[in-house]
């Protein structure tokens, strides 16, 4: 590639992160408090839906701000401008709310969805940059709320092409669904069970005793347990590891092949026989429960010290009833 062509390239995007980068931030500071307090109450007391629309490129944007409050526990619909005027206007009843962007404010598809908030006394939040505009007039007259874009250029060189501005609005539909999301305490638990798909879904839901080895699979070993059958159950069970546990499988501590390395070094021809589990072990090792989330237990491993390959899994009384490898966390696809 040519460095000047290279160089233009640069300076094209820094161009636009800039400009881009100043309308966010004068639409944040001309935020009104009580007009947004007010756009968050609209949605919150709503009895209906919360239906988004916009024509073009607002559109696009529309659809992203609707599928945003759905997925944060603020149930929306998208509804395109001219389908509305061919009947999809009959999904709006009394009771719903009306998000609309529009830059101008004045788009003539925009026409029939200030009627039908007119005579089915739906309030509207306006999101537009031209105060003066039908829009914002409709929302006002109708007790509704303009919230503006405040946007001074495109990043577009010609200032025609939608970026300044649809980045504003979609800045403005992150805030409202993060405020609203807030405002209903809706936590981890409601965004897994509207997530249950995808790496997302399955960082927020899986759990360890959907991933751990579990009965015969599990290396255990009694204190006892001389060096050589502790050997065959840490290489035989893939773990890296054995748990060395009392007649009723309580968990006394941890062997793991890094152990029996270290010992190797520092004995001169050990007795396999003569030296045991109970000669060896780590007392107070990293567990986990069944019902702790995959990505935590991951965690425990990596990030506190010292790091581990593996985790026993106890009950209440500390009885080992699986045990969970890092690797199987990892392949499926929790990192």
């Amino acid at each position: 590639m040519h460095t000047e062509r290279t160089k233009k390239f640069l300076q094209s995007a820094q161009r636009t992160f800039k400009i881009e980068l100043d309308t966010v931030h004068e639409t944040m500071n001309a935020l009104d408090e009580l007009d947004f307090a007010k756009a968050c109450e609209l949605i919150l007391t709503c009895k209906g839906r919360v239906v988004v629309s916009g024509m073009g490129k607002s559109g696009h944007v529309a659809r992203k701000i609707a599928s945003t409050l759905t997925s944060t526990g603020t149930p929306a619909i998208f509804l395109h401008p001219a389908e509305a005027a061919h009947g999809d206007i009959g999904l709006v009843l009394k009771g719903d709310v009306f998000v609309i962007l529009s830059k101008s404010g004045n788009s003539d598809e925009l026409q029939p969805l200030l009627h039908t908030a007119t005579d089915q006394s739906v309030p509207i939040i306006a999101i537009s940059s031209n105060a003066n505009s039908q829009l914002v007039k409709s929302a006002r007259d109708g007790g509704g709320v303009a919230l503006f874009a405040i946007v001074k250029e495109e990043a577009c060189p010609n200032d025609l092409a939608p970026t300044s501005s649809t980045t504003a609005q979609l800045v403005i539909g992150d805030a409202l669904a993060v405020a609203l999301l807030e405002a209903r305490q809706f936590n981890s638990n409601d965004f897994a069970r509207l997530h249950p798909g995808g790496t997302l879904g399955r960082k927020l839901t899986m759990q360890v005793q959907h991933l751990m080895a579990i009965g015969d699979d599990i290396p255990l070993v009694q204190k006892n347990t001389d060096l050589s059958s502790l050997m065959m159950v840490i290489s035989g069970k893939r773990f890296g590891a054995a748990c060395v546990v009392d007649e009723q499988r309580r968990l006394l501590g941890i062997i793991t092949d890094g152990d029996l390395r270290r010992f190797f070094l520092i004995s001169d021809y050990p007795d396999l026989k003569k030296t045991i589990a109970n000669d060896l072990l780590s007392i107070n090792p990293k567990t986990t429960t069944a019902d702790t989330l995959a990505i935590d237990a991951l965690h425990l491993m990596e990030d506190q010290p010292p790091k581990v390959m593996q985790l026993p899994v106890l009950d209440p009384d500390r009885i080992v009833i699986g045990m969970i490898h890092l690797h199987e966390i990892v392949k499926a696809g929790i990192n």
